[in-house]
């Protein structure tokens, strides 16, 4: 599967989607300090689901994108980290074909999804 994983996602999270061979682009690695609305574009234009941890993802997929569109948004406090890379790959692994056009919110022992 082909990501984009924005600069505010932990890099950890890259690192373990190239090792399971996912063509992953890291705007950190890219751009740097791009505007949000430039990173929404770029996943769009190149059909990459977007990774995140930035909330305001969520405002700008249900304001200005379509179905053409997924964001993955992390929400992993800081104590439980260890667990931010595997649960990430295992979400890809098993939920690889509902994910698409949808808004998933990944937090420890929990998935959402919505459209």
């Amino acid at each position: 599967m082909k990501f984009l994983v924005d600069e505010s996602c932990d890099f950890v999270v890259v690192r373990a989607l190239r090792q399971e061979g996912h063509d992953v682009l890291s705007v950190c690695e890219m751009a740097p300090s791009i505007a949000d609305m430039d990173v929404i574009q770029l996943a769009g234009k190149e059909k990459r689901i977007l990774i995140t941890e930035d909330k305001d993802f969520g405002q700008i997929f249900y304001s200005f994108t379509g179905k053409e569109h997924t964001v993955i948004l992390i929400r992993y406090p800081n104590n439980i980290r260890k667990k931010l890379a595997t649960d990430v790959v295992s979400l890809i692994k098993l939920h690889s074909k509902k994910i698409a056009g949808c808004f998933v919110v990944v937090q420890p022992g929990r998935i959402r999804f919505s459209r």
